[in-house]
């Protein structure tokens, strides 16, 4: 009987350091089966900074770097210049990109520069405590928000896929989810797009993938994944939003 699955070559061994019924594990497969099978594992480089991907390094076959905290998008940048040649991504998460990181994301993706972005938003800080993130919703408790959140006071939640396609700047932005395996085969579609339009020249690309944190949510990974369908797939749409071919 022939093998019609198999572990990608570009993921190691490692037992990963996740949390029960985290998706980390299942972006980190996609983005690593893309990466087998463009054939690009020898000329790819990683960017993870401070959070729950933070360990990624040890995850990967590929060559890895760790940034300083929203920092992944300028070590990116720095890479891309110096070596063009190269594949480089960065992995990050919401209290990353979308807090301290921001600044670097959206002038990265104005500048147009040529590398690609897998976005995790969970909705909640994930390793530094279970804090309120930009991207955390209305009336969602957190440790930082134990009431829930208050819009009046933190605004709404910040969408960064129809932020970023507000630029002028030529890019692919596009968000999937990963709660099931329906909405897994199209990450996965969105992924290897991105990658393919960096090994192309053509853009910045940016994916994001609605993911679920039941440790900080303080829910089963089933309640999880309700919640996640009820409560931020309505407001965070799943969809296409920008490519350069509209430009």
């Amino acid at each position: 009987m022939g093998k019609t699955f198999s572990k990608p070559e570009a993921l190691s061994d490692a037992y990963t350091h996740y949390c029960p019924g985290c998706t980390h594990g299942i972006a980190h497969r996609l983005v690593a089966e893309v990466i087998d099978e463009l054939g690009i594992r020898g000329r790819t480089v990683g960017i993870a900074p401070v959070g729950c991907a933070v360990l990624a390094y040890n995850y990967f076959t590929c060559d890895f770097q760790e940034a300083a905290h929203g920092r992944a998008p300028a070590m990116a940048t720095g890479i891309k210049r110096v070596r063009p040649d190269l594949i480089a991504f960065t992995y990050q998460g919401d209290g990353d990109l979308a807090s301290i990181g921001m600044g670097e994301i959206v002038h990265a993706a104005n500048r147009g520069e040529k590398f690609t972005t897998i976005f995790i938003n969970n909705a909640v800080y994930g390793m530094t405590g279970g804090q309120m993130a930009p991207t955390t919703m209305p009336g969602q408790r957190t440790t930082t928000s134990p009431m829930g959140r208050d819009v009046t006071t933190t605004g709404m939640p910040i969408k960064m896929c129809e932020l970023l396609s507000t630029l002028e700047t030529p890019g692919y932005i596009e968000r999937q989810t990963l709660l099931n395996p329906k909405y897994i085969k199209k990450a996965k579609k969105a992924i290897k797009r991105a990658f393919e339009y960096q090994i192309a020249g053509k853009c910045y690309s940016f994916v994001e993938l609605v993911s679920i944190c039941p440790t900080n949510w303080g829910k089963t990974p089933l309640e999880s994944l309700k919640w996640a369908e009820e409560s931020l797939l309505p407001y965070y749409k799943l969809g296409e939003f920008k490519t350069p071919e509209e430009e």
